[in-house]
């Protein structure tokens, strides 16, 4: 079925033209409403008989789900299948289960979660969701989209699995991302999943364990490369423009040359952005900021040791040299202000090769050689010459920042600032009990996957998620309510900003960088706005009043509750 969605001028949301009857109905997850339909309802859809008597209001529906998803215990992955089976029955009460819950459910619901997901992504397979694209594909990739449940899409996620989280390539377990990131969005920014289509591009895997699986459900193949990648990708691109020209496309989890690849050769094509490279750069961006506020420094003062240079570290770097910039630090003391080091140690221009992407963030060799680091150096001899007073890492590796590191950096500041960002929990730079522990409870710490709050000294000291959720849904619902034609740096820029103002002034006295995520609704929608502004302003989208934009965003945002059924 496909579906058509009207939203009256009271706010009333309808599925017009609805044809399903009786066990039809049941089973679809968009229009299903279980106990929740009434009488009239019943009797209109050839429900009668079908359900048990007694209509069920949303507020006991979502009691019944979540009493029944604490029965799974103190297993997150049994959860997180639960999670899933709700959502392949009743779409609409997935979301207010998680709305109702937001903070204990999200790690459920993606990370870490996720993770584990994506690793047994074939044996615990159900029910299909979205599209696999796969070479078996080309020269036929609009009319695979056309499969689609919804010929209206505004929202795509799309991911070649190669870079799942910190897991690396999980093949087709991958898709568990882009259906993630898409709950997110309806979860945050309020965008119908009526609209919104998670895509894999299953081009294969070079994950041995997958391939040598009975019951991996992939391509089954070495991973695609070279020309022949690149011309199946720019056929898929190709094919969404022709069929949705209007609807925003996010990369998720591409592999860094890839990532930066096809961000730059797609971004003024078609209205899209990379997460892993802008929204990571974005939430870090925004934290960075909000430590700011709390330590009453400046942007300008900080000395920023970013340690993996992947999507995300660049990205990053390059988000907090354009703010360094725009704050008017320039010549030496813009290389100064920002260290990127990869597995080869600071990244200079004294190297024989380097890969372009790090090329504007590297330090000039004189530079680096006044502080003793030219040629390769360790991130012990980094630390040491630069005194950082931010260290962020992105590079997949459990515990690389040390005591002796962590203890280095806090002899020379005095409220050092540490995110450990990557994903899942297991491969944390860092933990947070011992950063504190460290540096005697001075750190403000961040990181990638959720810590609970850390007892030092008779201080409870809590732990700030760097979650991507807090940009890219309003990022994404900012874009689509203005019709941009592209998704500009500035844009991020704007969403950070936003983001590091709504830290309450308690919330900084105790060390933590970010909103609460239970106000995630609230915090989309300001960012949304903000981005939306940008867009107006700085002319990639038609001209449009503060208020002729608040009008849209009340338009776009779904209250989660169940829709009108009009029949057909």
């Amino acid at each position: 079925m496909k579906y058509r969605i009207e939203r009256t001028d009271d706010g009333e949301w309808i599925v017009a033209d609805v044809w399903k009857r009786g066990s039809g109905l049941l089973s679809d997850p968009l229009l299903n409403k279980g106990t929740a339909f009434t009488k009239e309802e019943r009797e209109l859809f050839e429900l009668d008989g079908m359900l048990p008597y007694q209509p069920t209001d949303r507020e006991h529906q979502v009691r019944r789900a979540y009493e029944h998803l604490q029965d799974r215990g103190d297993n997150p992955l049994e959860k997180y299948v639960s999670m899933t089976g709700l959502m392949d029955r009743n779409e609409t009460l997935f979301y207010q289960v998680l709305a109702a819950n937001v903070e204990e459910l999200l790690p459920i619901v993606y990370t870490p979660t996720v993770g584990t997901a994506a690793l047994r992504y074939s044996s615990l397979f159900r029910r299909g969701r979205g599209l696999w694209i796969t070479p078996d594909h080309k020269g036929r990739i609009f009319e695979v989209l056309g499969h689609a449940r919804n010929e209206d899409v505004k929202l795509i996620v799309v991911t070649d699995n190669e870079r799942i989280l910190g897991l690396g390539d999980q093949g087709v377990g991958g898709m568990v991302i882009p259906i993630g990131k898409l709950a997110l969005y309806t979860l945050g920014a309020g965008i119908h999943p009526a609209y919104t289509l998670p895509i894999s591009l299953d081009v294969g895997t070079n994950n041995e364990r997958l391939l040598n699986d009975e019951m991996y459900a992939g391509w089954r193949s070495p991973r695609l490369r070279g020309e022949e990648y690149y011309e199946l990708v720019d056929e898929f691109v190709d094919a969404v423009s022709r069929r949705w020209p209007n609807a925003l496309l996010q990369w998720e989890d591409f592999k860094k040359a890839n990532a930066f690849t096809l961000l730059d050769r797609y971004r003024d094509r078609l209205l899209s952005f990379n997460d892993d490279i802008q929204g990571t750069a974005g939430v870090v961006g925004a934290g960075v900021l909000a430590a700011c506020r709390a330590t009453g420094t400046k942007l300008a003062d900080q000395r920023v040791l970013l340690v993996g240079a992947g999507a995300a570290g660049v990205g990053i770097a390059r988000y907090l040299r354009h703010e360094l910039e725009e704050a008017g630090v320039s010549g030496d003391n813009l290389y100064r202000a920002i260290c990127l080091l990869d597995t080869s140690g600071l990244v200079s221009l004294d190297r024989p090769e380097m890969d372009e992407h790090k090329q504007g963030l590297a330090w000039p060799a004189e530079l680096a050689a006044s502080y003793g680091l030219s040629g390769s150096s360790n991130l012990a001899d980094v630390l040491e010459a630069v005194h950082p007073t931010v260290l962020i890492g992105t590079t997949g590796e459990p515990g690389v920042f040390s005591e002796s590191l962590i203890k280095t950096m806090a002899a020379h500041v005095e409220r050092p600032v540490v995110m450990a960002l990557s994903n899942p929990t297991v491969k944390s730079e860092a933990v947070p009990a011992d950063v504190f522990r460290w540096t005697e409870g001075r750190a403000l710490m961040a990181t990638g996957s959720p810590f609970d709050a850390v007892d030092y000294e008779g201080r409870t000291l809590r732990v700030s998620q760097g979650n991507n959720v807090y940009v890219f849904p309003g990022v994404g619902l900012g874009a689509i309510v203005t019709g941009a034609r592209k998704v500009t740096d500035a844009m991020f820029a704007a969403a950070a900003n936003a983001l590091a103002g709504m830290v309450s002034e308690e919330d900084l006295a105790e060390g933590v960088l970010y909103p609460p995520l239970a106000d995630l609704r609230e915090i989309s929608r300001v960012l949304a706005r903000a981005v939306a502004i940008e867009a107006c302003e700085s002319g990639v989208a038609k001209s449009m009043t503060c208020e002729e934009i608040d009008d849209a965003l009340d338009h776009e945002i779904w209250n989660l509750d169940y829709p009108t059924l009009r029949p057909v």
